[in-house]
């Protein structure tokens, strides 16, 4: 572990001397940095359970969106913190505030990891989505926080590693590898399997096996201690979960939570107003690709495959059409069959959707998630998610095909080709909104650079109704033309153009 002769480091000023702070650190919470290493022995209400999870899941989310939209490292910053402040907040010893204040902050900090950490010991793909997003989430928080915490966590994470001090360092590496360094830089000495991360960088002098670390790269030995510890508890978890079966209580709160790390189901603000079977098509415009997709072949077809009804038909009816008007609409669009045929092999399909027959179940529209991972579109489907599903080629001629500009193209098709097809979508909506404010140069300023991430085809409309607020009033509809929109003639003789799954 860490020399106990290496020199303490200095501390940024105290802690707010007062009964309080004496408090907090006597608690079981003294600092608001944490390894995790023990769980916690103490009872949570089930709505506790669940809020606190909740709360920490929507910073994860924030943690990973940031990563992969963020521009820049402060930007990137910035979000997390606001994240953390909104969801998750946890005040310093030092901040002038209730001891049960600052204690109970912590102790939902605490709580929310380990229930997590069971929620996502799942499946391989839940323990790893959950490692990066609580690693990222530590070297944040250990970024942030003044010397004395950070020392206070180095301490108590025992770390296997030798510190040199500039002179000793020098004694050992020579001249030519100690200039790597600054003059009078202390560098720890660890394994080099141990910081990959700096090795695969070029951040270190790697001799012997051994890897000379810079104290201002400690965060690195750090989190990847942190990592390794939480993957090997992960696993332990993941043992332990069957074990949970019988419990009627807990087991569906975990699974929720997993299905919510794709994003929550999305309620939609009925920006669109009401929808009618005559207006749909004037709406298409509006629509976001997956939907457009669909709405340009059942154009071209005047049929769709079960998977492409069910997904155009759930967002139609999310968007605000009524049970009356989408039979209207969908006996409209399959105009190469007769009624009896409709109503024989379809009309039931409608109806159930909208929980008119069956079981009576009032089904929501898909999310991106259910979108992109299940049900992948064969030979003659419709369905699916373009940036997942499109070929590269496919994908960048549907983009180029909505006239946005080529450097948005590249941004969107690379972010598509990485897998992660909900950012694209919604730096594609961004996109669709910038070329709208650029058109429309009389429209007042919107603040709109950035709207939240896509979760819902049906969330993509809102927006883009609404210029990246997702509700608006109806004088505001009325005077940006969402009402011209929706009644809008049918469009005559319309020529979609196909896009290919090929």
């Amino acid at each position: 572990m860490f020399n106990q002769h290496a020199p303490a480091l200095k501390r940024e000023g105290a802690p707010h001397d007062s009964a309080a702070a004496e408090v907090v650190r006597r608690s079981r919470y003294p600092s608001r940095l944490s390894m995790y290493s023990s769980a916690p022995d103490l009872e949570v209400s089930i709505e506790e359970f669940e809020t606190f999870a909740l709360d920490r899941l929507q910073v994860l989310r924030a943690i990973e969106d940031a990563q992969l939209r963020g521009r820049g490292e402060d930007d990137v910053r910035r979000r997390v913190g606001e994240a953390l402040e909104k969801h998750l907040p946890m005040q310093s010893n030092r901040a002038r505030a209730a001891a049960r204040q600052v204690i109970g902050q912590r102790r939902k900090d605490h709580v929310s990891h380990f229930i997590l950490r069971l929620a996502f010991s799942r499946t391989e793909e839940l323990r790893g989505w959950f490692l990066r997003q609580e690693s990222a989430l530590l070297r944040h928080r250990f970024r942030e926080a003044d010397t004395a915490e950070r020392a206070e966590l180095l301490a108590a994470a025992k770390l296997q590693a030798r510190h040199l001090a500039a002179d000793a360092r020098d004694a050992q590496l020579g001249e030519t590898a100690s200039a790597f360094y600054g003059a009078q830089e202390a560098v720890y000495e660890v394994d080099f399997e141990r910081v990959p991360d700096l090795v695969a960088r070029a951040q270190v002098v790697v001799r012997g096996g051994h890897a000379y670390v810079a104290a201002s790269d400690v965060a690195a030995l750090l989190v990847n201690e942190f990592r390794d510890a939480l993957a090997r508890s992960l696993a332990v978890c993941a043992r332990a979960l069957p074990q949970l079966g019988e419990d009627e209580r807990l087991l569906p709160v975990l699974q929720s939570l997993t299905n919510q790390s794709a994003r929550a189901e999305y309620q939609s603000t009925g920006a669109a107003g009401a929808v009618t079977a005559d207006s749909v098509d004037a709406l298409a415009a509006m629509f976001p690709p997956c939907m457009q997709h669909l709405h340009a072949q059942l154009l071209r077809e005047h049929h769709l495959r079960h998977g492409g009804r069910m997904q155009l038909g759930l967002f139609l009816k999310g968007a605000g059409l009524r049970l009356p008007d989408a039979l209207v609409y969908w006996r409209r669009a399959f105009s190469n069959m007769t009624d009896d045929q409709f109503q024989k092999g379809y009309a039931y399909n409608v109806r159930h959707n909208y929980g008119a027959e069956g079981r009576r179940v009032d089904y929501a529209p898909y999310s991106c998630h259910r979108i992109i991972t299940s049900n992948p579109p064969g030979p003659g489907d419709h369905h699916g998610c373009p940036f997942r599903h499109f070929s590269a080629d496919r994908l960048r001629t549907a983009l180029h095909s909505t006239r946005l500009p080529d450097a948005d193209v590249r941004e969107i098709s690379d972010l598509a080709r990485a897998g992660h097809c909900q950012v694209a979508c919604t730096r594609h909506l961004e996109a669709r909104l910038a070329q709208r404010r650029q058109q429309q140069p009389d429209q007042p300023p919107s603040d709109a650079a950035h709207v939240p991430s896509i979760a819902s085809p049906n969330q993509y409309l809102d927006l883009l109704l609404t210029d990246g607020r997702g509700t608006r009033s109806k004088t505001e509809r009325t005077a940006t033309g969402t009402d011209a929109i929706l009644a809008g003639p049918k469009p005559q003789n319309a020529q979609p153009q196909p896009y290919s799954y090929a």
